[in-house]
């Protein structure tokens, strides 16, 4: 938006922006439906964990909530405790600060939970993988049931992967 009224600005033409959000509505629409046929209707509440991350995924997973990507409008919302999740996000790789919080969040989800380690060093520990501060990978940790690679994955790579690991849950 900001492009199209920056060229407005400084050429005087009104032109048409180019079609982003379809990709956005296409991906949304299909997690609407995936979210409707396994939760009934309700929203698919998200508490997200950062366990040592450089707080890139967070500002990414922040951006979900804005108005461009509004991702409460595909039946997504975080929530404040562990006990009101459906989906355990947790970035960042492992620190051993953070070992036992993250233990605690686990256990505090109920059953069926869904685990998604977001981003590198959630995955496998990242660049920090051999620190002395560093325990490792989320799966090092907790049981993880999917990734979403990236440093950070973009916005548009979060709601695939949610996407993603709905699919495989309806199977």
């Amino acid at each position: 938006m900001l492009r199209l009224l920056t060229q407005m600005i400084r050429t005087g033409k009104k032109t048409e922006p180019a079609p982003i959000l379809e990709p956005i509505d296409e991906v949304g629409e299909n997690l609407r439906n995936a979210i409707h046929t396994l939760y009934g209707g309700r929203m698919l509440r998200i508490r997200h964990v950062d366990a040592g991350s450089t707080n890139g995924e967070e500002f990414e997973m922040t951006a979900l909530g804005n108005a461009y990507y509004d991702m409460e409008r595909f039946g997504l919302s975080f929530v404040a405790s562990p006990r009101h999740a459906d989906i355990l996000t947790v970035s960042g790789p492992v620190t051993r600060n953070m070992e036992h919080a993250l233990k605690t969040a686990y256990e505090m989800t109920p059953k069926p939970r869904i685990v998604i380690a977001v981003g590198d060093g959630a995955i496998d520990g990242g660049i920090w993988k051999d620190s002395y501060a560093i325990v490792g990978g989320v799966k090092d940790v907790i049981p993880v049931d999917a990734e979403i690679p990236g440093d950070p994955p973009s916005p548009l790579d979060l709601l695939k992967g949610f996407l993603n690991v709905l699919q495989g849950a309806r199977k």
